[in-house]
């Protein structure tokens, strides 16, 4: 008997797979609570989870590089010289000081 795998989405929301492997492998039982899902179906969340995951990311990094800036520019308009600012800051943009 060929790998059986088994999609599907827990009770509490999460995706998971069960594989079960070898000749007298018998198809897996569902967790208690879990929906099954088709192969396509699991691919499609789970792509769909993958690009939320990776738009949180980039808007994580966004507020991180602006809160760098503001930081940045608020030690410069402090006199605080160029590349202490930078070092203490991590911005690494155009020098913003008049």
């Amino acid at each position: 008997m060929p790998d059986t795998t088994l999609y599907y989405r827990t009770a509490d929301g999460a995706l998971a797979t069960q594989t079960v492997s070898g000749e007298t492998a018998e198809a897996p039982a569902l967790p208690e609570g879990a929906t099954e899902l088709t192969e396509a179906e699991y691919a499609a969340e789970f792509a769909a989870i993958e690009e939320a995951r990776q738009e949180h990311a980039a808007d994580l990094v966004a507020a991180d590089e602006a809160n760098q800036s503001a930081d940045y520019e608020a030690l410069r308009a402090a006199g605080i010289p160029e590349a202490t600012t930078r070092r203490l800051t991590g911005y690494t943009g155009p020098d913003t000081a008049d």
